[in-house]
């Protein structure tokens, strides 16, 4: 099965999501231990593994994650696309680089290696424990839907909570508690008010409220409530905490939780570039080699029930990690 379209639906039918990512891992490992590739593969935990398949090393390394975020969706063709859960986020890009691999190494070219990791879609756990091997390559070409350009630069990633506290009483009598919710929804409206970084490339410093959790029943005046917030960083953290510290000051408590930095790529001239608002894998992958990301699809569709890669960009990325690959080991 070299053709990229085909394998890409083979990965799209196996369900992955993060902390279940066993089936792909077998199904990836099989098909390269088929072709000759040096398989390794990583416990990262029970049932759960990274696959790293080598020839020499010393050159490239191409690498994504095989892990989607849920519902499942199955795979379909419709026209010109291929629709699915990790169409382009990332199980597209992962058959674009098996072939393109397989292809270098049956031309001769075996300084080329493939990573590819789980968990990326909750903490990343995955590229942890894949930056404890032994690599050996020069550059690391990780794969993300650029919508099949070079990412100059990627916004980071902070998680915070931000809790309120009240006190319980029966809810015919408001008066004898203290609601949480209520000053949690006082408060939230008033981030997009926040004085924030900006980066001439990367853009502005935003924030994303994607939880909120208060209170047990609607008879009970609720004591506690918490918003979870993603930060999309464009440079270092301490002027956001400021911001944040501020705004809360009084009102609310925070608590800090992971944390991925904002990061700037290698590029190569004569490829269309652009900056990228998300976050990947490479900030935790630094014995990997000198960064580029790449890799077709639109993130605007990943994530979404709607998921889908374009059949011509998916074939025709291919062709670039191959070329990307032979200009960086003659560089």
């Amino acid at each position: 099965m070299s053709d990229v379209v085909s394998l890409a639906a083979e990965l799209l039918a196996i369900q992955s999501p993060s902390r279940d990512e066993g089936r792909a891992v077998e199904f990836v490992s099989r098909w390269l231990i088929a072709r000759g590739w040096n398989v390794t593969l990583q416990d990262v935990s029970p049932g759960r593994s990274n696959v790293w398949a080598s020839r020499r090393g010393g050159g490239v390394t191409l690498s994504t994650h095989l892990d989607t975020v849920p519902p499942y969706v199955p795979p379909r063709l419709d026209g010109d696309r291929l629709y699915g859960r990790g169409a382009c986020d990332a199980k597209g890009i992962a058959a674009a680089m098996l072939v393109a691999a397989d292809r270098l190494a049956e031309a001769g070219e075996e300084r080329v290696d493939l990573l590819f990791v789980v968990g990326e879609e909750r903490g990343s756990d995955g590229a942890r424990a894949a930056n404890q091997l032994e690599a050996t390559s020069r550059f690391l070409i990780n794969g993300e839907p650029t919508e099949s350009r070079l990412a100059t630069g990627c916004k980071g990633a902070w998680r915070v909570t931000v809790r309120t506290r009240g006190r319980e009483a029966h809810s015919a009598y408001p008066e004898l508690g203290a609601s949480a919710i209520v000053p949690m929804c006082e408060l939230l409206p008033s981030l997009a008010s926040l004085a924030l970084p900006v980066d001439a490339a990367l853009g502005p410093t935003t924030m994303n409220i994607g939880v909120i959790r208060g209170g047990t029943e609607a008879n009970i005046v609720p004591a506690h409530c918490e918003a979870e917030l993603m930060v999309r960083l464009v440079g270092e953290r301490a002027p956001v905490q400021a911001a944040l510290e501020a705004w809360a000051r009084g009102r609310a408590e925070l608590s800090y939780g992971s944390f991925i930095p904002a990061q700037r790529f290698h590029v190569v001239p004569g490829f269309e570039t652009a900056a990228m608002a998300y976050t990947s894998d490479i900030p935790l992958l630094p014995r990997w080699g000198t960064p580029l990301l790449f890799g077709p699809g639109s993130i605007h569709v990943a994530h979404t029930p709607d998921e889908f890669v374009a059949l011509d960009e998916l074939r025709a990325s291919v062709d670039i990690y191959e070329r990307l690959v032979r200009t960086l080991l003659a560089s």
